[in-house]
């Protein structure tokens, strides 16, 4: 990692400071001994990982109020886990997974930067059948609905993964995919409202033009 550059910033939450390690633009990249590559990752999107997105930020917020007593708590495609570092600060049961190679380190030094306890994180991919994660009562995700034909291996992992009675939580951009995405779950025994982040401009340049999907089991 010796090649990109990095940048420091507080993401406020009322009451609450989460400190940020980010990549300093989606320009970075280093790849040095091929690992993302051979997993499939272009150098063009190798650096996404490593960006605040604004779909991370509302599903954020929305999870700073959320009711997470007693329920154990996965984060998909997490990136740089902001989600998992405000459910952390309020001491919820938070496991995170992403399937780029860099992002446990980042989530290790962003967990430091907030004195914060470890949080659990594996690597996997959506295919991946033999995990070690278990079963949830919520799953949490932001902008993962990017490329249609993830659609399947996605509701498939969260299917495998979520116990008989669960929720799910996707905040999309507006990518176009969420409709095929939600019919696929309701096929699965889930059902669902979406509706539109609250005051999102408030911690946004603009209010968010995507919406929450809340589906529930």
């Amino acid at each position: 990692m010796s090649s990109v550059r990095l940048k420091y910033q507080t993401i406020e939450f009322s009451s609450m400071d989460i400190h940020i390690r980010s990549l300093r633009d989606s320009q970075e990249f280093s790849d040095d001994e091929k690992i993302a590559e051979k997993l499939g990752i272009s150098s063009a999107t190798w650096p996404l990982f490593g960006q605040l997105w604004d779909a991370g930020k509302v599903l954020a917020n929305y999870m700073y109020t959320y009711e997470v007593k007693n329920k154990k708590i996965l984060e998909i495609g997490c990136g740089m886990a902001l989600s998992s570092l405000v459910l952390n600060e309020r001491l919820a049961n938070i496991t995170a997974t992403d399937y780029h190679p860099e992002v446990e380190n980042f989530l290790k030094e962003n967990v430091k930067l907030n004195n914060s306890k470890k949080i659990p994180f594996e690597r996997t991919a959506w295919t991946d059948k033999n995990d070690s994660l278990g079963t949830f009562d919520l799953v949490i995700g932001s902008d993962v609905l990017y490329e249609r034909w993830h659609i399947e291996e996605l509701a498939a992992f969260i299917n495998m993964h979520v116990k008989e009675h669960c929720e799910i939580i996707i905040v999309d951009p507006g990518r176009g995919n969420h409709a095929k995405f939600s019919k696929l779950m309701e096929t699965l025994g889930f059902s669902f409202i979406q509706f539109k982040a609250k005051n999102s401009e408030k911690y946004l340049k603009e209010a968010f033009k995507g919406q929450i999907i809340k589906y529930s089991r």
